[in-house]
């Protein structure tokens, strides 16, 4: 378990020096106010985010579109930016709105490797659990059993996204994310702790993870989780995903390239592979019993 300092929720932590604003890869840190942190969403009643980017860098990652609204100059994945009073607006929020179920986070990572520092993640979800509010926890980082003190024994269902069973090639995906075993570490340590827990396959890369072998995988890594939920979602076309993608495929797998363009952009094609995924997931889920588990 991580071990965090003792602090006051609603004192701004104070500003890493100069040298640690720039992280060792070339990743820009800036230290940005917010007005408004907690906001209506679809996957859950709200959701926040307390920072802009994530250094995950996955390549697939579709929290890109966030950069049609903050532009930057860096690439996604080499800048976040720290809504530095991020639990001192969410407190004032609270005294407004109804409790609900929330989101963790929506557009980034909110246990991604700055927040060891920062740590308003953690204040925001302790603000939020003692508003009333549930949490539904998304992280692909390991960073979050740190916080397993403040989740359990409150409604928290802690969940982690893997989309590729094979560690190397996750790797080449999703090069700063936890590893695969690390992540399946997360759902063993929260149902330990007694939380319920997720595992979300996503997205499903055509040809690498969306083939019966290692759907199958997938599945049985769930199995051997005893997740309670099971969600699943193929590569969507969002924007500014393709480029990532299409350059990753391009210097590794440029083969698959025709297949990716086809599956995501030809209209009639996307709708007999989604068609045909869906099925290969059913019979991977029934394979391994898992079929009551699929969201």
């Amino acid at each position: 378990m991580f071990e965090e300092p003792q602090m006051n929720l609603f004192e701004p932590v104070a500003a890493c020096s100069p040298a640690a604003r720039l992280a060792p890869c070339g990743i820009t840190l800036r230290e940005t106010p917010c007005r408004s942190l907690l906001n209506r969403a679809d996957i859950s009643d709200y959701s926040f985010n307390c920072y802009t980017g994530c250094l995950h860098g996955c390549a697939y990652c579709y929290a890109r579109f966030m950069q049609r609204f903050h532009p930057h100059d860096e690439p996604w994945g080499q800048f976040v930016d720290v809504k530095i009073n991020a639990p001192t607006v969410l407190a004032k929020q609270l005294r407004h709105l109804p409790p609900g179920s929330v989101f963790a986070c929506s557009a980034c990572d909110g246990w991604q490797s700055i927040e060891q520092h920062y740590q308003l993640t953690r204040r925001c979800c302790q603000l939020l659990l003692a508003a009333g509010f549930a949490l539904n926890v998304l992280t692909k980082s390991d960073l979050v059993l740190r916080d397993l003190d403040i989740f359990t024994g409150r409604p928290v269902t802690l969940g982690v996204t893997i989309a590729i069973p094979d560690e190397n090639l996750a790797s080449l995906w999703e090069p700063a994310a936890s590893p695969v075993s690390a992540r399946l570490h997360i759902l063993k340590e929260a149902r330990k702790a007694g939380l319920r827990t997720t595992l979300m396959f996503a997205p499903l890369l055509p040809h690498i993870s969306d083939t019966p072998d290692s759907l199958l995988r997938l599945f049985q890594l769930a199995k051997d989780a005893h997740v309670d939920c099971i969600i699943t979602d193929a590569l969507n076309p969002r924007p500014r995903v393709w480029p990532s993608v299409q350059h990753l495929l391009q210097t590794h797998r440029p083969d698959l390239l025709p297949l990716y363009s086809d599956m995501l952009f030809h209209p009639a094609r996307r709708k007999q592979y989604l068609a045909d995924l869906d099925r290969r997931i059913a019979h991977a889920a029934a394979q391994t019993h898992l079929t009551d588990r699929l969201a």
